[in-house]
């Protein structure tokens, strides 16, 4: 639809095609889903927090995934559902940018945490003399501001950049609001946006990649060629292989919704279940699959939850 609108005017959002006796059950089932992933987040966040043996660099630097997580998820879950309930589609402008804002924050905050996490991985196994003195208290505050600065000042501008143009179109064209469907509802050239756009996908995709690569590439060298002690090679690759497959569960994900925006002919129907496998799949199996592989923070949860919850008494 065109229009000549301000950044007042409501949007529409592609509808969710639900049929009558079909709103409630997925309603049940998105509440559900959104309750399990803040609740495995909010678990392994709280158990690292308060468990003192978990205060090391590589859980410090985990706890920042669950808290991007449940950015991610609240920012898509809660409008999702009340559209489900109300049948109604419609969203302010500055409803949608603030959405775009959050999950692409969510989306390349991840991606940053596992490459600074592969970075702690890779000190700890191929340096491991030099660990403590790299990764000190300090260093890690470092590291840790530097990913949430990096983060939210590149993606802040990249909507800036498209929240400040005129809207002349109200049909957006994902199941939810972000940069590639805001972008598509003005009529201003859009030129700068898209050199800023790709030049961010280089720096918040490409950057954690080619981090991830050399040093998972250099860990397996080091694996390989250790045999000395055949438990901590184990330990290491579990670990390890832990963070890769979480890691491209999101890249995945990501890269083929981004081409899939970029290709003119691509189905609709499939970018919009890409897009919104990448908010509900990696919240979802982060907290499962780290409570699951780490033996560490397993069995501190566990303990967590005897202490906090299952020992009630009735």
């Amino acid at each position: 639809m065109y229009t000549n609108t301000s950044s007042r005017e409501l949007l529409m959002l592609v509808p969710l095609g639900l049929s009558t006796t079909h709103i409630y059950p997925a309603f049940v089932f998105g509440t559900l889903t959104y309750l399990i992933i803040v609740f495995c987040n909010l678990l392994v966040l709280t158990t690292i927090a308060v468990s003192k043996k978990l205060h090391k660099p590589m859980f410090i630097l985990l706890i920042n995934l669950p808290i991007s997580d449940i950015v991610g998820a609240t920012a898509l879950f809660p409008q999702l559902l009340f559209s489900m309930v109300t049948q109604n589609r419609q969203i302010s402008h500055p409803a949608c940018v603030i959405q775009a804002l959050l999950i692409h924050i969510y989306g390349t905050g991840n991606l940053l945490i596992l490459s600074a996490m592969a970075y702690d991985r890779y000190i700890a196994i191929c340096c491991p003399l030099r660990y403590n003195a790299i990764m000190t208290p300090h260093n890690l505050v470092r590291i840790i501001t530097l990913i949430w600065f990096l983060n939210i000042s590149l993606i802040v501008t990249l909507i800036i950049l498209v929240a400040r143009m005129q809207v002349c179109r109200t049909d957006i064209v994902d199941l939810y609001c972000n940069n590639p469907s805001l972008t598509k509802l003005v009529c201003e050239d859009t030129m700068l946006n898209n050199y800023y756009g790709l030049a961010t996908i280089v720096v918040l995709m490409g950057g954690p990649l080619l981090v991830i690569a050399y040093t998972y590439a250099q860990i397996l060298r080091t694996c390989v060629m250790n045999n000395n002690n055949m438990d901590a090679r184990r330990k290491a690759i579990q670990t390890c292989g832990t963070h890769l497959v979480v890691f491209l569960i999101l890249q995945i994900n990501t890269t083929f919704t981004l081409i899939a925006h970029r290709i003119e002919g691509a189905s609709p129907s499939i970018r919009r279940v890409l897009g919104i496998s990448v908010l509900i799949f990696p919240p979802l199996l982060d907290p499962i699959i780290y409570g699951l592989k780490i033996t560490e923070l397993k069995e501190n949860m566990l303990m967590f939850l005897r202490r906090n919850v299952f020992s009630t008494k009735f």
